[in-house]
């Protein structure tokens, strides 16, 4: 019913940036909320920052001030600005969102995409 496709991972130095993008698609009437999870090597799946339809937006307090969550509504899709990147910012990045389908289904969608590989090394 939905697809999430992420992109925009791969290598950079530390403090360098780059910016994940996660694309929607299928019969989506609105977005509820949408985010992004990291998964290092050995660890588990943690939050790094969500957004909701209303604009409001939660970070985990590791990248508090280096990252950026944002939206594209009329695109379906969701950003991750990330700066000042760190070898401990190097995991497999996730997109995850809840959309409310479109009539006459108009039921709620919520899942994962496939991941996108981010790490930082120099």
């Amino acid at each position: 019913q939905v697809q999430l496709v992420e992109s925009g991972g791969g290598l950079v130095q530390p403090g360098g940036s780059l910016r994940l993008s996660c694309a929607a698609s299928g019969r989506i009437f609105r977005f509820n909320d949408m985010g992004w999870y990291r998964q290092a090597p050995g660890a588990q799946r943690e939050l790094v920052a969500s957004i909701t339809s209303d604009g409001s937006t939660n970070y985990a307090d590791s990248v508090k001030g280096r990252f950026t969550i944002s939206t594209d509504n009329a695109k379906n899709t969701v950003y991750l600005q990330m700066n000042s990147l760190k070898p401990e910012d190097t995991a497999v990045y996730y997109c995850n969102a809840e959309f409310l389908l479109s009539p006459p289904d108009g039921s709620t969608w919520w899942g994962w995409g496939p991941g996108t590989q981010v790490t930082v090394s120099s």
